[in-house]
């Protein structure tokens, strides 16, 4: 069984997918839930679900003999971010190649890049006029957003959505595909 670190920055409602998806598969756990925020309610939703939790600082982050240990003591395999806005550091990425994945809330390469997250994103898509918004699971490089897409899935846009609109539908192709993209990536390592 493969052991999954979920990276968060927000609200969690993605890690709390994940958790509940891994609980019923023999392939992988999410094994820890790390924040950059103590205040994350991601971190309340994890610790609800038996998942052990760590909060680091940016400062903390930067350090390898800080996060590899707290990594590696628990036999994490794969590192998936869910809303986790720090740039991830090139030591991490050179200790996991092709073992870190981001979700972000857009069709790649589209309103990608530094600012782009959260609602900035939904902002950006109705001010272009899009037709269509989506998801992108992409593998994260020392590029913001820059790296390989895994896949991505779409949702029509109407002229009338708002912004929260958009970003609901969005969410909704998070919830459906998000995790077993995840699952697809834990059977090849």
């Amino acid at each position: 069984m493969k052991r999954l670190a979920v990276f968060v920055s927000g609200s969690g409602s993605n890690c709390e997918n994940l958790i509940h998806y891994f609980c019923n598969r023999d392939c992988a756990e999410v094994a820890l839930v790390v924040s950059n925020r103590a205040d994350a309610y991601a971190l309340t939703r994890a610790r609800r679900l038996g998942v052990e939790c760590v909060v680091i600082d940016k400062q903390q982050l930067a350090q390898p003999e800080v996060v590899l240990p707290m990594l590696g003591s628990r036999a994490i395999d794969m590192v998936v971010l869910a809303g986790f806005l720090p740039l991830i550091p090139n030591y991490l990425i050179d200790a996991f190649p092709r073992r870190i994945v981001n979700l972000h809330p857009a069709l790649l390469p589209k309103f990608g890049g530094k600012g782009m997250w959260g609602h900035h994103v939904h902002e950006a898509v109705k001010a272009a006029g899009e037709t269509e918004t989506g998801m992108t699971v992409h593998y994260v490089t020392p590029v913001c957003d820059g790296g390989d897409i895994i896949a991505q899935f779409s949702t029509q846009l109407l002229p009338s959505d708002t912004v929260d609109e958009i970003a609901e539908k969005e969410h909704e192709l998070e919830m459906a595909h998000f995790p077993a993209v995840i699952e697809q990536l834990v059977m090849q390592l």
